[in-house]
C-alpha cells in the first residue's frame, strides 16, 4: 500500500497536482512509549503527547507560544478570580457521547485529585458549570497563569469513565504504575483513537471519523508509534525507510540525518532543564551546603554540552532559561575543580565518600552518557558513585520512591514559567498540595516556598519577576540541585512529512494537523 501511494504521489506531483488531500499512514519512532493511557496518571512528555492525539485541551500553544482555541472557542476574565470558557458545541467523544460542561467540570475535579497534576491546579478553588456549554474557572486569589493552566485541561468522557468494572473497581480511579480501567481504556475528543497497544512494542492510532475539527488539513489516517531505545537504531530505521519520523535525534547523528537524501532534520531551541537532585534524606553528607556546592562545582556541564551534547544544548546555571520571567543573568555555570576540593575539605570530607546515583537510559538525549560523565567528574573530588541506569518504564517507579542519593530529572515548565520548576522540583514536599512532587532532593526553604506562593497571585509582571529572580538566587547559593543544561530538540522526518509545521517547544507534535504529501 505504501509503495502504491508513493508511486501515485510521484505521478500526481509530476502532473502538478496536490497529494496533500489524500490519506496517509505513518510510523513514528520515539525513545519510549507512553507508560499509561490515563492522561492524569503521570505528568510527562509521553502522557501529554498521547493526550494531544486522543484528547483535546481547552486551549493549546502555537509554535510561537501564543494561545489558540481548541475545545474552548473563546474565553474572558469576568472578575479578578474568575475566567469564563465557552465550549464548542456538538463535540463528540469517541464513545459517541456529546461533550458538555459536565465533562469539563468532572475532568477538572479529577485533575485536582491527581498526585502529579494537583499542584498545577492548586491555585484554583473550583470549576463551575454556568450552562451546558460554559464553565467558570475560579481561583482562590488573582492568578496570572490561567490560560497556561487551561492547556492541561483535556476533557474526559465522564459518562464513559463513571461506574465500576466487572471486578468492582472504580473506572475513574487513578493508579500510579497500575493496571486501572483508565490506564487501559480510552474515550476522548481527539483526532485519533487507540486501536491496539502492546506496552514496549507499539501503539496504533486510527483517525476518528467524527472528529470535530473539520478545518484541520491533517491527512494521516493511521499512526503507529514504536519505541526504539537506541539513538543509532532510530536513525537507521528512518534512513532505511522503516519509519517516517523519529524523536529525538541525538546530537552526534545530526549531520548524518541532515545530509541524507529525502530526509529533513527539524530543530527547535529547547527549554527542558536536565539536572540532578541530591537526596538529603538519603545521604547525611548532602545535608551540608558545602558538599552540595562542591558537587555543583565539580560537574563540568560546559564540557558535557560540548562533548556529549555536541553543542546541541545550552549550559544551565539555574532552573529557568533565558526568556523565562525568573531568569537571572548573573547565575552562571560554575565549574571549578579546585574550589570543589576545598569545599569538600572544609565540610570534613577531604577523603570523599560513596553515594548511589540513578538515571534513565532512554528518556533524555544522551541521558546515560551524561550520568556516566557526571560520575567520573565526582570521582575527582573523592566521591565514588554507584551508578545504575535503566529504561524509562523502570526508572520512574524508582524515582517516585527517591531510591538513590542522586537522581536525574528533566523538566519542561508546564506553564513556560520558572515558578513551575520550583513548584515541582525544589519547593518543600507536600503530598496534600502536590508541591515538591518531584523534589527527591528533599530540599526545603520556607522563604522559597513563600516567594513562589506570593508570585502565583502577583499580576504585576515587574514585581513577579523580582520574586522569581530571588528564588533562583537562593537555589543557586544553597546548591539546591545540580543544573546541567537546557536540552534542545530535534526530529528527523522524511521530506514529504510536514514535520516542521507540527513540532513545537513543548515537544508534543500536533499529529492531527500533520500533512503528508
Amino acid at each position: 500500500m505504501k509503495m502504491l501511494k508513493s508511486t501515485l504521489a510521484a505521478a500526481l506531483m509530476a502532473a502538478g497536482l496536490s497529494f496533500s488531500a489524500m490519506a496517509a499512514d505513518i510510523t513514528v519512532a520515539y525513545d519510549a512509549d507512553p507508560v499509561s493511557l490515563d492522561p492524569h496518571e503521570q505528568l510527562s512528555g509521553g502522557t501529554l503527547q498521547l493526550s494531544h492525539m486522543v484528547f483535546d485541551p481547552l486551549v493549546r500553544y502555537t509554535q510561537a507560544l501564543e494561545f489558540e482555541p481548541r475545545l474552548a472557542s473563546k474565553w474572558e476574565r469576568v472578575s479578578d478570580t474568575t475566567y469564563r470558557f465557552h465550549l464548542r458545541e456538538g463535540v463528540k467523544f469517541h464513545s459517541g457521547n456529546v461533550m458538555t460542561a459536565d465533562d469539563v467540570v468532572w475532568t477538572f475535579n479529577r485533575l485536582k485529585a491527581s498526585p502529579d497534576f494537583k499542584a498545577i491546579f492548586g491555585p484554583y478553588e473550583k470549576m463551575v458549570k454556568v450552562d451546558a456549554n460554559t464553565v467558570d474557572l475560579v481561583s482562590t486569589a488573582p492568578y496570572p497563569l490561567v490560560l497556561q493552566t487551561a492547556t492541561y485541561i483535556f476533557p474526559m468522557d465522564s459518562k464513559f469513565y463513571t461506574g465500576t468494572t466487572a471486578d468492582g473497581k472504580d473506572k475513574a480511579e487513578i493508579v500510579k504504575h497500575g493496571n486501572s480501567f483508565a490506564s487501559t481504556t480510552l474515550s476522548g475528543t481527539g483526532p485519533y483513537i487507540v486501536t491496539e497497544r502492546e506496552q514496549g512494542v507499539k501503539v496504533e492510532f486510527k483517525r476518528f471519523a467524527d472528529y470535530w475539527d473539520t478545518d484541520s488539513k491533517g491527512n494521516v489516517d493511521n499512526i503507529t508509534l514504536v519505541p526504539i531505545k537506541e539513538a543509532a537504531t532510530r536513525v537507521a530505521a528512518l534512513l532505511s525507510g522503516d519509519v517516517d519520523m523519529i524523536h529525538p535525534v541525538a546530537p552526534n547523528d545530526h549531520e548524518r540525518v541532515s545530509g541524507a537524501d529525502g530526509i529533513d532534520l527539524v530543530t527547535l531551541p529547547g527549554t527542558r532543564l536536565i539536572s540532578f537532585q541530591m537526596n538529603q534524606n538519603g545521604h547525611e553528607a548532602l545535608k551540608d551546603v558545602r558538599v552540595r556546592q562542591a558537587i555543583v562545582h565539580a560537574v563540568n556541564n560546559e564540557g558535557i554540552v560540548k562533548k556529549i551534547m555536541k553543542g546541541f544544548a545550552t549550559t544551565a546555571g539555574q532552573q529557568g532559561p533565558k526568556g523565562y520571567v525568573g531568569y537571572n543573568e548573573a547565575l552562571v555555570p560554575r565549574y571549578d575543580l579546585k574550589k570543589a576540593k576545598q569545599l569538600m575539605k572544609d565540610a570534613g570530607y577531604a577523603d570523599g565518600f560513596t553515594l548511589t546515583m540513578i538515571a534513565p537510559n532512554n528518556r533524555y538525549v544522551n541521558d546515560a552518557k551524561i550520568a556516566q560523565a557526571t560520575a567520573a567528574m565526582l570521582s575527582k573530588i573523592g566521591i565514588k558513585v554507584d551508578l545504575k541506569t535503566m529504561p524509562k518504564a523502570q526508572y520512574w517507579p524508582e524515582f517516585d520512591l527517591c531510591n538513590a542519593d542522586m537522581l536525574m530529572i528533566g523538566w519542561h515548565a508546564d506553564t513556560e514559567d520558572s515558578a513551575n520548576l520550583t513548584e515541582f522540583l525544589t519547593m518543600t514536599r507536600n503530598a496534600e498540595t502536590g508541591r515538591g512532587q518531584y523534589n527527591c532532593g528533599y530540599y526545603s526553604n520556607s522563604e522559597v516556598d513563600q516567594l513562589i506562593e506570593t508570585s502565583n497571585v502577583e499580576t504585576d509582571p515587574a514585581k513577579r519577576s523580582a520574586m522569581l529572580k530571588k528564588v533562583e538566587r537562593i537555589l543557586y547559593d544553597e546548591a539546591a540541585f545540580v543544573p546541567l543544561h537546557w536540552q534542545s530538540e530535534a526530529w528527523g522526518a522524511k521530506s514529504n512529512v510536514g514535520a516542521a509545521e507540527i513540532v513545537n517547544p513543548m515537544v508534543m507534535p500536533y499529529f492531527g494537523d500533520l500533512v503528508v504529501k
